[in-house]
Formats: C-alpha cells, structure tokens, sequence
C-alpha cells in the first residue's frame, strides 16, 4: 500500500469516530497552545521590558567620584575631581554617543504663591540624549544657552502638575533661589526609579547656571555618557576608565578615585529571567503535550482491540507486519498533527484576543509554532509507536478469529 492510500484510510479512520478522534485530540490541542503562549508572552514581555529598559537609558554609563569597595561601598577617601574637559574627552571618544555633566541639588521651585521641592539638576543638552528624555512640550534648550548661562529650564510632569495644575507651562517663569527662569519645555513622563525616586520630580537647567546661581562652584558631581548599543558598555566602561586615570594621573597601583554604574546587569537579569520562565512555562506546556500523548496511545490501544478482526483479514491478504505498523502510526501521527495545527489557531486567536482587550503588542514567535507542531508529531509516533508495534504482532489465524 501507497502512502497516498495508507493516508487516505487513515483520515477515514479517524473521521468515522469524529467525537472520539476530537476528544483524544484535546490534549494535545492544550499543549500546544499552551506552548504557544508560554513562548509568546514571555517573549513579548522581554521585548516590552527591554524597549522601555533602553528608552530610559539603558544604554548610559554613570561615572561617580568615589572609589566602589569590594562591599559595594563607596570610598570618598580618594577621589578625583571631573572637569569639562573630562566630559568632552569622553564624548570625544569614538564609542561615546554623548557625554554631560550632571550636578543636582534639592531646592524649592516656586510659581506665583505655590512652591513645591524639587531636584534643581544642571546638565548639558547631551543630557536628554544620554537618557533618550525629550518635551512633551515646548523645546529643549541650546548650546548656545549654556554658554551664555541663561535663566532658562525644562520641567518633569510632576513639577509642571504641582506648580501650574490646567494652565501651560511653557513661557512661564519660575523661581529658584530669588533667580527666575524660563520655562521652555515639560519633559515626557518616565516614571519611577528601580528604588522608588520620581525622576519626573525635576527641573533641569543649564550646567553653567547651576554652577553660578545654586552652588556657587564648578564642581560636576558625576558625568553621563551613553553609546550607541548595550553591547558597547563593557568596552565603553574600559575606554573611560584608562581615560580618565590618564587624565588625572593616576598611578598604576591607586584606586581610581571614581567608579562607573551601568545597566548591564538589568539586562542581563531580565535576559536570564526570560530564559527561566521560557523553561518554566515550555516544561508546564510540555506536560500538557504528554498527557495528550498517553491519551492518544490509549485510543490506540483501544482500535487495535476493535480492528482485531481487521488487522487479521488485511494480514491475510498479504499485508506484512511493517504495513500494519505503519497504517496505525500513521493513524497517531495524523491524529497528533491535526491536534497540533489546532492548537496553534488556538494559541494565536488567544494572544490576538489578549491583544485587543489589552491593548498590549503580543508577538507570535515563529519559533515557538516550529516547535510546538514537530513537538506534537513526535509526540503521536512516540506514543503510536507501542499501539502499531502491537498490531502489527498479531497472530493472523487468532486475529480472524477474535469476535
């Protein structure tokens, strides 16, 4: 017997018990689905984590004074003193992006009769660059800004809510330390910190007006810098590290005097936590998959018992034991396979439902579809195989006989 017909009879196997053929299929229509949306999910939400992860700087290097001890504190013993110049030779670096310095201090920000405490940061316009921060509304200030030290600002949501409620913040003035600025833009919301700080609770100025008009120095509390992909860090942590040792002459056996922070362990962290619920979640799925396997092994089981008399005609008429085998794996494997391209529909009409109602981007992993249909197929020949191995023993003279 061909495969075409060997196929032929046993689709018509398997429809002339459709209620029976339905139900064995069920498990294995759970399991892959549930393959399907373990997959999909979890790689939607690495995805979702790592696009906002890298929106809100992700991709930035932190340089603080201060040696970081094995402890994870910071030793102020020794530590250096940046400049501008420092700032510019690291943007001049080729795998800097931008580079600024960044100073901060808590002061109250007043408008009108409302004040409200807020971080006073001053910055370069690379700051916005470096944290991918930019208006809702209004513009960014310039270059030229800087140099000229003008009284001129960018405010977080929280501080245009607290000062100005319904009314538009752009073109007012606020004060801060008896010194009035501009408004000239409100920076896009970007929430809270890992630790809980309203970053949004912030009004940035330029650098050169932070020095003259809150602290009365030239002081750079820490540089930012970022580059152009996460991958970059590790390298770009080395490049600044040898720079600014060079720069400050320090000896070979000295601390460094400053430390740099990164996200890469963020990254790292939610990588790994990905490939753990990917295991987690694929193994409960695989479960699924299994108990579909034994379900189908045992109707299996069950036909070969009904088809005795059957099997023993067919081997009568000339049929060898390996053509019995083959008719009922491919009976399993069919019923599997069906089971399976079910359960893709079902897994991707749920994430298309989950999506709608959510409003959440949901990725089908191509992958995860491969996987999950040569998962079933080999589910229904390993778990056919016992059924067919049993039918295709059968003593023909008995299985003639069998009522």
């Amino acid at each position: 017997m061909n495969l075409k017909s060997l196929l032929r009879n046993s689709f018509s196997q398997l429809t002339k018990n459709k209620l029976r053929s339905t139900l064995t299929s069920i498990g294995i229509i759970i399991g892959v689905a549930a393959v399907i949306l373990s997959v999909s999910i979890t790689n939607s939400a690495k995805i979702l984590v790592e696009t906002q992860f890298l929106s809100l700087g992700g991709k930035s290097l932190i340089i603080n004074k201060g040696t970081r001890t094995k402890s994870g504190k910071v030793n102020k013993d020794f530590k250096i003193d940046f400049t501008i110049g420092d700032v510019q030779a690291i943007k001049n670096l080729n795998i800097v992006e931008s580079a600024s310095p960044v100073s901060d201090d808590a002061q109250y920000v007043k408008f009108k009769d409302t004040s409200h405490l807020s971080a006073i940061v001053g910055a370069s316009v690379d700051f916005f660059h470096v944290n991918n921060w930019f208006p809702s509304e209004g513009n960014l200030f310039t270059d030229k800004d800087v140099t000229n030290s003008e009284n001129v600002c960018l405010i977080g949501k929280t501080v245009a809510n607290r000062l100005f409620g319904f009314i538009n913040p752009v073109g007012q003035k606020i004060k801060i330390l008896n010194t009035n600025y501009e408004v000239l833009g409100v920076l896009s919301t970007i929430g809270q910190t890992s630790s809980g700080r309203d970053q949004d609770d912030a009004v940035i100025i330029p650098y050169t007006s932070y020095h003259k008009k809150i602290i009365g120095s030239q002081e750079i509390e820490n540089i930012s810098a970022s580059v152009r992909t996460p991958q970059d860090i590790p390298i770009a942590e080395q490049q600044v590290t040898r720079l600014l040792r060079e720069r400050h002459n320090v000896h070979k056996n000295q601390v460094n005097g400053f430390h740099i922070k990164t996200q890469l362990f963020v990254i790292d962290r939610i990588l790994t936590v990905s490939r753990i619920m990917t295991i987690l979640l694929g193994s409960i799925a695989s479960i699924s998959l299994i108990v579909g396997g034994i379900g189908i092994m045992n109707i299996m089981l069950v036909s070969v018992i009904e088809r005795t008399k059957e099997i023993g005609i067919r081997m009568a008429v000339g049929a060898k034991q390996k053509d019995i085998m083959v008719h009922f794996v491919i009976e399993a494997l069919m019923l599997s396979v069906i089971g399976g391209t079910a359960g893709i529909l079902l897994g991707i009409g749920i994430l298309k439902i989950a999506s709608a109602l959510t409003n959440l981007q949901t990725f089908v992993s191509t992958s995860a579809i491969l996987i999950a249909f040569l998962f079933s197929g080999v589910v229904g020949v390993f778990f056919g195989y016992y059924p067919a191995k049993k039918a295709s023993k059968l003593n023909p003279i008995e299985a003639l006989r069998y009522e």
